[in-house]
């Protein structure tokens, strides 16, 4: 099962399943409390899905987290 969402996500993004278990482990050891580490991580996921994240975006981005806290489902981000 597993494996075809990981080759589901390779197909749609191009992004292989090492970089998506690098990028959770990052998470899970991150503070993020921390405001640089919170850009830090959505500049390194803005750049591995190839997708740029605008400051103004980044900056909402890190004030609804601030605010809120982070969700349990990033879509709730946006």
């Amino acid at each position: 099962m597993f494996k075809n969402v990981f080759d589901e996500i390779n197909k749609k993004s191009n992004i292989d399943k090492n970089t998506i278990f690098d990028i959770a482990d990052s998470i899970k050891n991150a503070n993020l409390s921390d405001e640089k580490v919170l850009r830090k991580l959505i500049r390194d996921i803005s750049k591995i899905a190839n997708k740029p994240v605008s400051k103004d975006f980044e900056d909402s981005i890190i004030n609804k987290i601030k605010k809120d806290g982070v969700p349990s489902n990033l879509n709730d981000l946006f």
